[in-house]
């Protein structure tokens, strides 16, 4: 399906704007809470906002008992997250910055599985485009900040920064963007769940962070509300195509 530059040109700054939230205000959480409790709190909460939206705008997506129970599981465990035991290993500063990244990502996500329902989403050049939108954004913050990190091994810097945008950044936000626009919304969000567990698993053995009683229970509530979400889409899917079948007299 032929989409008009005008619109192209709209959807590539909407899903731009948002990836430039999601990823700014992700790294700014992680600076300032930790990288498990950051991805557990971002790609815990997108889940919960993305059902919500799917009800609520025109994607006419069901939320169900089982959504109004992953909402509920979720909330619970950002607020064990955030209160914690007493310990002071999670700022709730952090947290509102990821709950600002998760905000990011489901608008992307949503505005993403909204244009593909007519085919006319081409996941290649939104990707491109996309990024384009996010460095415009960006790119001013960079200039203060300086263009490139000081380092003593600028080969090393220059290695990581090919591979980062190579793989996890244009690699990966393709197959994203690809699967999102024919995957139902809260599906897409439920596959990313093996990022924040690998997140905080990596951020215990090679980071040093210490994941207390509480904020490993606030992980669990999380993470268990949006898996138990998944098996209600999943269940909803079949009775749908069940109930669409035509059965032979």
């Amino acid at each position: 399906v032929s989409v008009p530059p005008g619109r192209r040109l709209l959807r590539a700054t909407a899903t731009g704007l948002g990836l430039a939230v999601f990823q700014t205000a992700y790294f700014a959480a992680v600076s300032a809470t930790g990288l498990a409790v950051a991805t557990v709190v971002t790609l815990g909460a997108g889940p919960v906002l993305i059902a919500l939206g799917a009800r609520l705008t025109t994607l006419g997506e069901r939320l169900g008992r089982g959504g109004l129970a992953a909402v509920v599981g979720a909330l619970a465990g950002l607020v064990v997250l955030v209160l914690g035991d007493g310990e002071a290993t999670v700022d709730p500063w952090g947290v509102l910055l990821a709950l600002l990244s998760a905000a990011g990502y489901s608008a992307m996500t949503l505005l993403t599985r909204w244009w593909g329902r007519d085919g006319g989403t081409d996941s290649a050049g939104t990707t491109v485009a996309a990024f384009a939108v996010t460095t415009a954004v960006l790119l001013p913050f960079a200039a203060v900040e300086g263009l490139l990190p000081h380092t003593e091994a600028p080969g090393a810097l220059l290695l990581l920064v090919a591979y980062i945008a190579s793989v996890p950044t244009a690699l990966a936000y393709g197959l994203y963007f690809a699967g999102a626009a024919v995957v139902r919304s809260a599906t897409v969000s439920v596959i990313m769940l093996l990022e924040p567990v690998s997140a905080a698993v990596l951020a215990v053995a090679l980071l040093g962070e210490r994941l207390t009683a509480a904020t490993l229970a606030g992980t669990l509530l999380m993470l268990g509300s949006v898996a138990g979400l998944a098996v209600g889409e999943a269940r909803g899917a079949r009775v749908r195509e069940d109930d669409g079948r035509v059965v032979p007299a």
